[in-house]
This record gives structure tokens, C-alpha cells and sequence, in this order.
């Protein structure tokens, strides 16, 4: 509202010039004053521009006064409206009253009067505006209570990027994160885009390095280069608002907002950050749920993770890949006649060979592969973005490398192993966890089957 920017904006309505001039001068210190002839002429002035308050003569030639009123409040309903009146019979105060009025005045108008009711109007107006303001802030912070239920990054973004569009009142925009379980990928995620229109973005910010920094000269360069993104895929927009969002570790990203409409302001800014706090919080959060729970997914014996984390890991992957549309692989290890180790050699040798494995499955893979112990000397590893061609092909190098390498037993002692591994690859042997697990398990067991220390497919079963 005008006030709330600077001085208030009356207008004044009536067919007696010396009465319009009266007001004008007595408001003259206190508020912007625009005087009108008749209600056609202050109608047309509010299409112009709005008013906080109109003060109007109730009697005049064309509509009346509360003609006038009746269209104001219509067409204007943000205004304040006052009636001036020379006769003052009550019927006709009450009347512009029960319509809508927030007061009346009696003419001849006395200065004090005057005075105390636009201050008793506008500070109504003052106070319900920021009733508004406290309610609609209120709102925001109930809604960034989502985010603190979001306990992976992937989450926060999305929920933040719905929130903060609700916030500002805008239609379009997007998100992009860090994705510390792929390193050198970017997260994506847009609202109000065409499907064609998401695509191309996603791929134009697929492999674009992500820096964050709060500063303004940072920003500034990355609203430019999102500027020519958007403008060499044709989307338009008259102004970028972008957000940085940070955890304390290496979680963080930007939200990004296209104004298609008016430009940002500094209430749209404020209530931006809001959501940006909530979401930093919520990020450091998902940080400390990520570690304790690395903390309780780890093997004991061999350091990598456990079947529980794997169980999760695969169900979260298999959901990435029906989402882009991606394949994924899972590799099932048996060491072969590995009961001979610890009844020749003892428990104690069986578990630091299994910990030599483990170091040696991970140097086989990278580092967004997921190895586990399934249990006793059984290991899966999940191959994610890998078809079959090329997960046999890590597998059979896994074979190799067990086959060739010289494992510790001890001062001067060695030994040497072999292993049996199954394949299965989404979609093609199962879109569960389930499945995929049950199929490599089983082309395991048909290695073993076929004479060990070989790779087979689930494809070679039956």
C-alpha cells in the first residue's frame, strides 16, 4: 500500500471547488492529495493509480456518493472510503456505513476532525496491513516446517523450490544441487516448465560446475550465466532471483526463480531467504543423519557397508533409474571354498581376509558404486548408470584381480583364492530389489555350478 512506501494518497471528490481546496490545504503536510470534480472524473483517476483513501460528498451531480462507494468497493476493494456530508440526517451516515464506509464527516468539515479520521484510517490500515504481513509470515515459517522432515539433499531442494515459489507468488523456476553421490552431476529440479523445456535445462546444467558463495558479486555472475542458458533455450525472463542454499559439509546448491511479471522486490527477497534459512538448517540436518547412518550401515569386520544399507542404497537407485530412465547392475560374490580358510587357518585369518577383499572389491569399481557384505563371505555390489555388457565386463575384472591376488595369512604366508559372480541389470531382470537380488544370487549359484571362479548372467538362466 502507498503509505507503507511513503506519504499516504487521498483523493478527494466533490462538485464544491471551494470545499475540495479546503481539504487539499488542510491535508496538504500529512498525505498526497488529488482533488476530483465528480465521481467519473475520480473513477477514471484510481484506473490511473490507486488511492489509500478517498474522501467523498455525498450528494453530487452524476453519481452520488455512495454510487461512488458502491463502485469502489467493487472495483477497488483495497481502498478506504469516507463520507462527507452537509446533511446530517443519520439514516444516510448509516447507510454509507452498512455498505462498506470505514467513516462519515459532517460538513462544514473542521480541521481536527479531518485530521483525526484519516490518521484513525490510515492507522487501521497501517495496523491491518501488518496483521497481513505477520499472518502471511507465520504461514511461511508453518510451511518450512516440511523441510525439517526431509532427511536426504534431494528432498530439501525439491520442497525448497516449492516453497519459495509459493512465498514469492511466482509460476517458474528451478533448483540445482550438488550430487555428492555422483561427483562431477548436478541435481535438477524445475517447476513450471514444459516437459521439452525441463529436458534441455536438464541436460544444459548436467555437467556445469556448481560453486556456492553467498556474495554479491557471485551471484551476480551466476544470475548472468543463467540468463544465457535460459535465453539459448528460448525461455524468457525479465529478472532471475538466486538463492544459495549450503549445508556445513559439501551439501549445498541454488534456487532460482524467473520473474515473468513485475521484478522482485524486497519483500519477495526476505521471504526468499526465509525458505533459504530453513532449508540450510535442514540440509546440515540430512548431514548428520547421512553420517549416522553410515555410522550404524558399516560392516564391523570389513569396513564396507552392510546388507541393511545396501537394501536402502538399491531401492533408492532403482527409483533414480525409472525416473531417467537409466539402467543399473548388481554384482552377487561368493568367494569359492572359503570354509578350507577358516578351518585351516582360523577365524582370525578368515577375517582379515575378507577385509583384504573388501579393499580390493573397492579398487575394482568407482567410487559412486556401492560395495556390501551380504553376509559371511558373500558381497554384492550395486553398479550404478551400468547396462550388462559393462557390468560382466567390471565383473570379470573382479574376478581377475581375486584370482591373481596374494592375500595375507600371516608372517610369510600367503594364499590364494578364487570367486563366483552373478549379474542382473534393471529393467531388463527385475524392477525390484527383490528381484535383482534373487537373480544375481542365483546366476552366482549357476557359476558355481559350472566349476567356480567365473562370472555368469542372469541372463543364462532359464
Amino acid at each position: 500500500m502507498t503509505e507503507l512506501a511513503g506519504r499516504a494518497r487521498v483523493l478527494v471528490v466533490d462538485d464544491d471547488r471551494f470545499q475540495r481546496e479546503l481539504v487539499r490545504d488542510l491535508l496538504a503536510d500529512r498525505a498526497e492529495v488529488v482533488t476530483c470534480a465528480d465521481a467519473g472524473e475520480a473513477l477514471a483517476v484510481l484506473r490511473a493509480a490507486p488511492a489509500d483513501l478517498i474522501l467523498s460528498d455525498l450528494a453530487m451531480p452524476g453519481r452520488s456518493g455512495l454510487e461512488l462507494l458502491q463502485q469502489v468497493l467493487r472495483d477497488h476493494p483495497g481502498t478506504d472510503f469516507v463520507i462527507v456530508t452537509a446533511n446530517a440526517s443519520v439514516p444516510s451516515a448509516v447507510e454509507a456505513l452498512r455498505m462498506g464506509a470505514a467513516d462519515y464527516l459532517e460538513k462544514p468539515v473542521r480541521a481536527e476532525d479531518l485530521i483525526l479520521v484519516l490518521e484513525r484510517t490510515l492507522g487501521r490500515r497501517r495496523l491491518l496491513t501488518e496483521n497481513r504481513r505477520l499472518r502471511d509470515e507465520l504461514s511461511l515459517y508453518q510451511s518450512c516446517r516440511l523441510l525439517s522432515t526431509c532427511l536426504e539433499p534431494e528432498d530439501v531442494f525439491a520442497v525448497g523450490l516449492e516453497l519459495t515459489l509459493r512465498g514469492v507468488g511466482a509460476g517458474r523456476g528451478f533448483a540445482l544441487y550438488r550430487r555428492t553421490a555422483l561427483p562431477g552431476s548436478e541435481g535438477f529440479h524445475g517447476r513450471g516448465f514444459t516437459e521439452s523445456e525441463e529436458l534441455s535445462l536438464r541436460q544444459a546444467f548436467a555437467t556445469k560446475p556448481l560453486v556456492l558463495d553467498r556474495s554479491a558479486e557471485l551471484q551476480r555472475q551466476t544470475r548472468g550465466e543463467f540468463h544465457q542458458v535460459l535465453a539459448s533455450l528460448g525461455i524468457g525472463a525479465r529478472e532471475l532471483l538466486v538463492i544459495p542454499i549450503a549445508g556445513e559439509e559439501e551439501e549445498g546448491g541454488v534456487l532460482c526463480l524467473l520473474a515473468e511479471g513485475e521484478p522482485f522486490g524486497a519483500h519477495d527477497l526476505e521471504r526468499a531467504q526465509v525458505v533459504a534459512e530453513h532449508a540450510a538448517l535442514a540440509l546440515r540436518n540430512a548431514e548428520r543423519y547421512r553420517a549416522a547412518r553410515e555410522r550404524a550401515f558399516i560392516d564391523d569386520v570389513t569396513e564396507v557397508y552392510n546388507a541393511r544399507y545396501l537394501l536402502e542404497a538399491l531401492d533408492r537407485e532403482i527409483r533414480r533409474a525409472e525416473r531417467y530412465g537409466t539402467e543399473l547392475s548388481i554384482l552377487f560374490l561368493d568367494l569359492d571354498r572359503f570354509k578350507l580358510v577358516n578351518d585351516t587357518h582360523g577365524h582370525l585369518v578368515g577375517s582379515n581376509t575378507l577385509r583384504q577383499l573388501s579393499r580390493l572389491l573397492e579398487g575394482c569399481v568407482r567410487q559412486v558404486d556401492t560395495v556390501a557384505r551380504y553376509g559371511g563371505d558373500e558381497f554384492t555390489i550395486l553398479l550404478v548408470d551400468t547396462g550388462e555388457r559393462v557390468g560382466r565386463a567390471i565383473a570379470e575384472r573382479i574376478r581377475q584381480s581375486v584370482e591373481r591376488h596374494a592375500f595375507e595369512a600371516g608372517p610369510g604366508r600367503t594364499l590364494r583364492l578364487s570367486c563366483s559372480l552373478g549379474i542382473s541389470t534393471y529393467p531388463a531382470h527385475g524392477r525390484t530389489r527383490e528381484a535383482l537380488l534373487d537373480t544375481a544370487d542365483k546366476a552366482m549359484y549357476r557359476a558355481k555350478s559350472q566349476g567356480r571362479n567365473r562370472v555368469v548372467s542372469a541372463s543364462e538362466l532359464d
